[in-house]
């Protein structure tokens, strides 16, 4: 009896720690990214959520998918827009936020990694550790906005630039 009741208390705190662990990973609504629909939360570290003055909010689940929803909404007026801190996950000011394009780490729907820090030395240790180099934002959604012009103007001459691995 004292071993199933051992037994039961250790579950229950198990049960306890994973769902704990869960509440403190989930995101904001919406779950899924606006435009490619790929989960949020597994990309807690790279998620924008863009606020338009009527209202609406759109979430998206990198950088590059949140440019692709701003040309989408055209006229639109953008109230704010707000990316994660690589490091906390939590949401900052994407346009004031010191970001890092390149290194090593592969990007979210990008062939050229883009992240975001709300503070200088959070990117200045990722640099260090990692490569690539800081930039505003300027050059940031720059960088983008040419990625997506490559990807249209090579829309439909299958997948050059990249090997698939079999």
């Amino acid at each position: 009896m004292k071993y199933i009741h051992s037994g039961i208390v250790t579950l229950f705190m198990l049960t306890a720690y994973v769902l704990t662990a869960f509440a403190a990973t989930a995101v904001e609504q919406p779950a899924d990214c606006i435009q490619c629909g790929m989960n949020r939360t597994t990309f807690s570290h790279s998620r924008t959520l863009l606020e338009y003055q009527d209202g609406k909010k759109n979430g998206t689940c990198s950088i590059n998918c949140a440019i692709v929803d701003l040309k989408k909404n055209n006229g639109k007026r953008l109230k704010s827009l707000k990316i994660a801190d690589f490091n906390t996950k939590k949401l900052i000011d994407a346009t004031t936020a010191t970001w890092v394009i390149g290194g090593d780490i592969d990007g979210v729907m990008t062939p050229v990694p883009k992240w975001a820090f709300a503070h200088k030395n959070g990117a200045q240790g990722f640099v260090k550790e990692h490569g690539g180099w800081q930039a505003p934002y300027k050059e940031v959604s720059q960088a983008v906005s040419e990625e997506l012009e490559m990807r249209e103007k090579n829309k439909g001459q299958g997948h050059q630039g990249h090997q698939h691995k079999h």
